[in-house]
């Protein structure tokens, strides 16, 4: 995966962040993130040890639906998740991940004040690096007070014990989560494991599950020189991805309709003439598959002349374009609801009977391929003629 960054920060980065986050547990660090307002009626039930603390960029509760199951990123004290446990509702669950111990402890300590006050409980806070949601850092620990690493064997025994706990009791099972949320974390994993991270939520999404990230980037390259600086590194400023790139880190991974849902116009910090502000980013996974041709077309409405989906096809304004049954289905689902008229066939094609469809050239479809060759019907004019069902 490309990123922002030129080359790779020193090992004392990953030591400045967990230092810092440990004290900003116990006090708060004003400099660590941007100002972020939430709606008030969710904070009613965090408590104020929690309030006092919180860091973060954006605000991603208003991409979670009810009823789902959410994994909060670099979740910290908690404040997001117990959030989302109210969006989320009773029917609903939100998991938050943090390798911090001190988070941990607090976010773990207020679970059963945030689950008196909501009368339900449906939020966990587990151990684990957000780059590995499959290995359990609890579990991990455990083996570790009885089996202490202390030769060369040991290690590699303890490299097979992590091999095992990702294979067979997963922190994050594959196609398991809804929605994956973050707030301002993402910059502060090493630049070496950015692809790995994005892959991993790529992973526990299922089939139509999306993504919202909210993050700090740059407008530029952030040069090496900042991004060996621990403090900037931990204040989530120097591993900041650069903008353009942050969204094609999605792309790569294998996500569709990758989208700025939210950016600050004015910069949040400017080091040395870069410009560093809030993004916030959804993206969707559910476009793999087979491309089933099942006599379906989509006309997209405008309002430009023409415009082409993350799989390479065209839509020309106004133009019947032939698609497969994937894209068919894809594009009636959000985020792209609204902007296509959706074609059926006269006579329907089974499933079972659809031929291969190649989605690589765009293709126009004849308004005799879904009516039919032979459809030679005809009628008397309707008594109604609005869009919307009403009569004229």
């Amino acid at each position: 995966m490309s990123n922002a960054i030129e080359g790779s920060p020193t090992a004392g980065v990953e030591s400045a962040v967990n230092e810092r986050y440990s004290r900003a547990s116990r006090e708060c660090e004003q400099a660590l993130c941007c100002p972020t307002s939430y709606p008030a009626n969710l904070l009613e039930v965090v408590p104020a040890e929690i309030l006092d603390i919180d860091y973060g960029c954006g605000d991603p509760t208003a991409y979670v639906r009810p009823g789902e199951t959410v994994v909060d990123l670099g979740s910290g004290a908690g404040k997001m998740g117990f959030m989302l446990a109210q969006v989320v509702g009773r029917e609903g669950r939100v998991i938050g991940v943090d390798c911090n111990p001190d988070m941990l402890a607090l976010s773990r300590r207020h679970c059963s004040t945030v689950a008196r006050r909501l009368g339900f409980a449906n939020v966990e806070f587990r151990c684990g690096m957000i780059q590995d949601l499959r290995l359990d850092l609890d579990a991990l620990a455990d083996h570790l007070q009885s089996h202490p690493t202390q030769s060369a064997r040991d290690w590699l025994d303890l490299r097979r014990l992590e091999d095992r706990l990702r294979r067979e009791r997963p922190l994050i099972a594959d196609d398991s989560v809804d929605c994956v949320v973050s707030n301002c974390v993402l910059n502060l994993v090493r630049p070496e494991d950015r692809t790995r991270l994005i892959a991993e939520l790529y992973r526990v999404l299922k089939l139509g599950g999306r993504v919202a990230i909210s993050d700090i980037v740059a407008d530029e390259d952030v040069p090496l020189a900042l991004q060996n600086n621990p403090e900037l590194w931990s204040g989530c400023v120097s591993g900041a991805f650069r903008e353009d790139l942050f969204l094609k880190a999605f792309e790569d991974a294998g996500f569709y309709a990758v989208q700025i849902a939210a950016r600050q116009t004015e910069p949040w910090r400017t080091v040395e003439g870069i410009e560093f502000r809030s993004l916030t980013v959804t993206a969707y996974k559910g476009k793999q598959g087979p491309c089933r041709e099942r006599k379906q077309a989509v006309i997209y409405r405008g309002p430009f002349k023409k415009v082409e989906d993350d799989d390479g096809h065209v839509y020309y304004r106004g133009e019947r374009m032939a698609v497969c049954d994937k894209t068919f289905q894809l594009l009636r689902r959000e985020p792209y609801a609204g902007l296509f008229e959706y074609v059926e066939p006269q006579t329907e094609v089974p499933p079972a009977e659809a031929l291969p469809f190649d989605c690589r050239p765009a293709a126009r479809r004849p308004p005799r391929e879904t009516k039919g060759l032979d459809y030679r019907e005809t009628t008397d004019a309707s008594q109604c003629c609005g869009t919307d069902g009403g009569c004229c």
